[in-house]
């Protein structure tokens, strides 16, 4: 649809991104599909590989903030938050950031025409072929969210079901999975899960610990003693999570920082909905700055590119993202106004 516009190859992967992450959840898996996806049609087109590599990592971190989202399920259940209502207000802020990206990247072919060469123009009839070919993704979209929303299946439910509905399309609809590969993709998937619930239990154990020793509870009195604003402590909390994004997956910060910055938030009259997508839009942050972004190394590794070029192709993305953040942290109402209005 839009191949033909100067860059517009690697807007199609930043909406591509979107979509996806509208049926995963998971940055990582986003950037990884995509990245395999889009990134070798990028080359083929010549697309500069910093535009490619850097647009594809940061069109990744959507998975987490366009719901369903990962993130928000488990602040959701820190916060003993609604969790329809929390991927609610995650929605204007997904297609937001989507947004920025893609003037960024219309920024940057401006800037240098040679970066993102534009693709020849499709007909009617191609553009509705493909289009056609897309229809049962924008099924399983309708079936997780439709599913969420109408309250027909909780967010777990709704994984499997997705699960299942993913598994009848790629063997009998686009036929790209065979039954042999199955095991192999279980098995991946087991791998996968397993590092992560690793990579949690720790976070747990580090935050039992804090917990035991009272340290939150401190930390929130200190904090609370200061006398802050609530302007002024939602800047301290993104300068304390964009600290932590360098160094830690998202998961984990959650699991960390939240006992600590839930009860002040709370007492300064911050919206607790407010805050889960404020803190989700800082961890989309953390994924693509070092030495710990994970989106880098996923992006790294498709592109065989140096873990610092990929940095540098990220730099202009996280002035975007920063940007936006501001935005989330000084604007509530780009967060609170669609749960206000669908569920008041």
């Amino acid at each position: 649809l839009i191949g033909h516009w100067r860059g517009g190859v690697a807007m199609a992967a930043i909406g591509a991104c979107a979509g996806f992450g509208a049926i995963c959840g998971s940055s990582l898996a986003t950037a990884a599909t995509m990245g395999q996806v889009a990134l070798p049609e990028l080359r083929r087109l010549h697309y500069h590989p910093a535009l490619a590599t850097g647009a594809l990592a940061a069109g990744g971190t959507l998975g987490i903030l366009i719901p369903p989202s990962v993130v928000l399920v488990v602040y959701a259940i820190l916060s003993e938050q609604n969790i329809a209502k929390l991927f609610m207000a995650a929605f204007v802020p997904g297609i937001l950031a989507m947004i920025g990206y893609l003037i960024a990247i219309a920024i940057y072919v401006r800037i240098k025409p040679d970066a993102g060469p534009a693709n020849v123009r499709r007909s009617i009839p191609e553009r509705l072929r493909a289009l056609r070919e897309v229809w049962p993704v924008a099924v399983l979209f309708v079936v997780v969210i439709g599913g969420i929303y109408g309250g027909i299946f909780t967010p777990t439910e709704a994984a499997a079901m997705s699960a299942a509905y993913a598994f009848f399309v790629s063997v009998y609809v686009y036929k790209d999975l065979t039954l042999k590969q199955v095991p192999k993709v279980l098995l991946d998937s087991a791998n996968l899960s397993a590092m992560i619930l690793y990579i949690i239990t720790n976070a747990v154990l580090f935050s039992f610990l804090l917990t035991s020793e009272q340290i939150p509870q401190s930390l929130a009195a200190w904090i609370n003693d200061m006398g802050l604003s609530p302007w002024m402590f939602l800047m301290v909390v993104n300068v304390l999570l964009l600290i932590a994004g360098n160094f830690m997956e998202p998961s984990s910060i959650l699991l960390i920082t939240a006992p600590i910055l839930f009860p002040v938030a709370m007492k300064l009259g911050i919206d607790p909905i407010h805050l889960g997508i404020l803190m989700t839009v800082n961890m989309e942050i953390g994924m693509i700055t070092p030495p710990v972004g994970l989106n880098l190394y996923v992006a790294s590794g498709i592109a065989n590119m140096g873990l610092t070029e990929v940095t540098k192709a990220c730099a202009p993305w996280i002035l975007v993202m920063l940007l936006f953040l501001l935005l989330i942290t000084y604007v509530p109402a780009i967060t609170l106004w669609l749960p206000n209005l669908l569920m008041p």
